[in-house]
């Protein structure tokens, strides 16, 4: 590899590292089980199917006729909403 070739491939690791880029993308759309997602949350599954009733839940991904999933964007989504200030 000739010096010039090998200037050339440091500036691209430089501006792109698409390895992380693919990881970062798709860790958004994976889809956690939804005892995954209550062991995640520190919930009992219990706990977990009533705020998945109640409406005040993520967003859930039906993945078969009797399956559910939550994906770890919606996950995100639904912990920051949650987040309040604490008073000091």
């Amino acid at each position: 590899m000739t010096i010039r070739e090998f200037e050339r491939r440091a500036k691209q690791c430089l501006q792109s590292n698409p390895a992380q880029d693919r990881q970062t993308g798709l860790n958004q759309h994976q889809v956690l089980k939804f005892v995954d997602w209550c062991r995640l949350n520190g919930i009992s599954p219990a706990t977990g199917r009533r705020i998945l009733k109640s409406g005040k839940g993520p967003i859930v991904t039906q993945l078969s006729a009797r399956r559910i999933g939550i994906t770890i964007g919606a996950n995100a989504e639904w912990q920051a909403s949650r987040a309040r200030k604490i008073a000091v």
